[in-house]
């Protein structure tokens, strides 16, 4: 029993675990490496919308260059 580590251990020694399992997760969710990379796929669409629509509302000086300054205005 000694030899053994319990989970949180692990993740501690090995934070790459994590994504580890989150894969085989949704793998299993999906039923298949193809379908769990398509919804990853759409995942990140609809977050990069979310970012684009967001981005503008947040000044350049907050944000600290998170985001690209447009240095064209939008009717050229």
């Amino acid at each position: 029993m000694g030899d053994q580590i319990n989970r949180s251990q692990q993740q501690q020694l090995d934070p790459a675990a994590d994504w580890e399992l989150a894969a085989d997760e949704a793998i299993a969710a999906r039923g298949g490496a193809r379908e769990a990379v398509k919804a990853l796929l759409i995942a990140n669409a609809a977050l990069e919308r979310e970012l684009a629509l967001a981005a503008p509302a947040v000044s350049h000086g907050f944000s600290r260059g998170w985001h690209r300054r447009r240095w064209y205005s939008e009717t050229d």
